[in-house]
């Protein structure tokens, strides 16, 4: 469908004037979140992870950071639903970020404490996130298409039932996947006339540039913005991320970035150092770069002790990273999916 095919991005969103109410669902008091909620809302979303035990566990800095960015309205795209103890028994976020120029994205966040699961919450919360994404998209004006979005794990089987049962379907699929320390690692050099150096403040910046133009011609990836690309970084490993630079140039021509969650090493008994993002720029591609940045960075992880290197993949990325990845001896241990409405 082509930009004059398409309605008005007004019309798709088929945004409601009015909110589904909640008032009196499930017997709780209903507000918007705020920053003051964290402790509480980090013990639910912790509560939620034991009973679908995902390999994973947020910290409380991951969800204080889901307050970030000025672009947000807690007050109009939150919502918690509080109990008798002022326990917070169930909540949802709509995000839709500020530099999408591909397709308009709202992302649905939320769950329900499983001791309150059964009684219709989770329905009406998924549909309260729904009108409000429609809303958000609208408000955005922008011309392009439209997607309502969920990241859900393979075994979070109540979740999935519920996005399904809302109209959403499967568009993307993910997974999880690491390799052994305390074996040989891959030697693979940095291609001629390019050094891998660490990451530094001074070239954040251009590594935030150089990874808009690598994932330009990835499905799903949007520019970032300077302010949405400091946020998420609770976790970051500075010491465990590099950067790949043209000599010639100064150009910054390939990173990876690491993450270091600690909070996972007990409950998956061992320790892994974490690869966020790993792009290369299309003109420096099919020189081996970003398995030499991967060598480096198992390398740096190995020094510090860790045992495992971890990463995600797009199972259906372009570039072929799945097969780097299994080549350089990672396997996959989990899964998950992106659940998505069109508009």
């Amino acid at each position: 469908m082509t930009e004059t095919d398409r309605a008005p991005i007004i019309e798709r969103a088929a945004a409601p004037e009015h909110l589904p109410s909640l008032d009196g669902l499930g017997g709780l008091t209903w507000r918007p979140l705020s920053r003051t909620d964290v402790p509480e809302l980090w013990r639910l979303v912790l509560a939620i992870e034991e009973a679908e035990q995902p390999p994973y566990r947020t910290a409380e800095e991951e969800v204080d950071e889901k307050f970030d960015g000025a672009w947000k309205d807690h007050a109009l795209d939150t919502v918690a639903g509080i109990d008798g103890e002022g326990r917070i028994r169930a909540y949802a976020q709509v995000s839709q970020p500020p530099g999408d120029t591909r397709v308009v994205r709202a992302f649905l966040d939320g769950g329900v404490d499983p001791q309150w699961r059964g009684r219709g919450i989770g329905r009406q919360v998924l549909a309260w996130s729904q009108g409000r994404g429609r809303q958000k998209i609208a408000q955005s004006r922008k011309e392009l298409p439209g997607r309502l979005t969920v990241f859900v794990d393979d075994g979070a089987a109540e979740t999935l039932g519920l996005l399904r049962a809302a109209g959403f379907t499967a568009v993307r699929y993910y997974a999880e996947m690491k390799r052994p320390l305390d074996v040989p690692l891959p030697d693979i050099p940095a291609p001629d006339g390019i050094s891998i150096v660490p990451w530094s403040s001074e070239l954040d910046d251009q590594v935030r540039l150089a990874h808009n133009e690598a994932f330009a011609d990835h499905w799903g990836s949007e520019p970032r913005t300077p302010q949405e690309w400091a946020q998420g970084r609770s976790m970051f490993a500075p010491g465990w991320s590099l950067v790949a630079v043209d000599d010639a140039t100064g150009e910054v021509v390939g990173y990876l970035l690491s993450s270091r969650f600690e909070q996972d090493w007990a409950l998956n008994g061992y320790s892994a150092g974490y690869t966020d993002l790993l792009g290369v720029r299309r003109a420096w591609r099919g020189r081996r770069l970003a398995g030499a940045l991967l060598s480096a960075a198992m390398t740096i992880y190995r020094a510090d002790g860790i045992e495992y290197a971890e990463l995600g993949v797009d199972t259906a990325n372009p570039s072929g990273a799945h097969q780097l990845y299994a080549n350089l001896g990672y396997a996959v241990f989990h899964s998950n999916a992106m659940y998505a409405i069109e508009l």
